[in-house]
């Protein structure tokens, strides 16, 4: 839309926390998530069930990605066929290996994004120039945060199954209230500085569509309110997870603007965002037992000047 407002003046008005934990801060509103937080998440652990977060990378079903980015290539470089020449490699004992290698996007998978990697009026994450992304993130990468890593009592919000539906639909959107809502109706209570964590099953229709998944792209997801924001400010969340390959609403349907949240969210407040994680075994699990509070802890890679990286979250009940 030409006649969207720019971010400068849409989020004029919005809360901050540039400065709040020091003028070289790059890990944001991780820095909610301490010791004390850890240990009592770690006391959510009663059933000892694990599950893994993270999509298949190179799933023959196809890889949901960010338009304009490309699924992971993954290329054998060595397999027993490797020794069926003469020139083939030589160890004493006779080892054989396989060995191969991806050529990926590093935001082309459940990922992390760098608290840098989305910034309007020329300053990232903290106020730091955004002459500093150029040839890679000088400042706000991706391996502050892979070196802190995170850790803290999440809760599964299923918005599918709160609003009684397979999957939410392209552009269907929700607020703080209806997280509130959606947890109130399962049972748990949102508490400060627990980490988000959304289910829409929207990319089961990536699967069931093929390439009309991209036609007219708008994902499912949280809508911009300044309500919204100054909640996210109030209830000090250090992350927001998803199963959507964004987060939020690709294009606001009040304003137009593209990708409101992560600005007003990412870059303004330092929450963390987690995206194109797969829930649904999770999800299922949860709707069984009745427990949506979870211990959570997820470390991206530690990947120098990166604006994410891929990860595998963990969750125990």
């Amino acid at each position: 839309m030409t006649d969207a407002p720019d971010l400068t003046d849409l989020l004029a008005d919005s809360p901050s926390n540039w400065g709040k934990w020091g003028d070289d801060d790059e890990v944001g509103a991780l820095n909610y998530l301490g010791p004390e937080q850890v240990v009592a998440a770690a006391s959510l652990i009663s059933s000892g069930k694990v599950f893994t977060l993270q999509r298949l990378i190179g799933d023959p079903k196809g890889d949901p990605v960010w338009p304009g980015r490309t699924p992971a290539e993954r290329t054998q470089i060595l397999d027993e066929s490797s020794w069926d020449g003469d020139d083939a490699p030589a160890f004493p004992g006779g080892l054989h290996y396989a060995d191969d290698k991806i050529n990926a996007f590093l935001q082309g998978s459940t990922q992390y994004d760098a608290l840098g990697h989305v910034w309007y009026g020329g300053q990232i994450w903290n106020g730091y120039d955004a002459r500093t992304t150029v040839g890679g993130l000088d400042k706000a990468s991706i391996q502050p945060i892979a070196e802190k890593g995170v850790v803290g009592r999440a809760v599964l919000l299923d918005m599918a199954r709160f609003r009684g539906k397979p999957t939410l639909e392209a552009a269907e959107t929700y607020t703080h209230e209806d997280l509130v809502a959606c947890a109130e109706a399962q049972g748990v209570e949102l508490r400060k500085r627990d980490i988000l964590i959304i289910r829409t099953n929207y990319l089961q229709l990536f699967f069931e569509l093929g390439d009309k998944f991209y036609e007219g792209f708008c994902e499912p997801g949280l809508v911009y309110s300044p309500e919204l924001v100054q909640w996210f400010a109030d209830m000090e969340i250090p992350n927001l997870v998803t199963d959507t390959i964004a987060n939020e609403v690709t294009f606001d349907p009040n304003n137009g603007v593209a990708l409101v949240l992560h600005n007003a969210l990412m870059r303004n407040l330092g929450v963390t965002l987690t995206e194109i994680a797969d829930l649904e075994k999770l999800a299922a699990d949860c709707a069984e037992d009745g427990v949506y509070e979870l211990f959570y802890a997820a470390a991206p890679l530690k990947v120098a000047l990166g604006s994410g990286s891929p990860v595998n979250p963990i969750v125990i009940k």
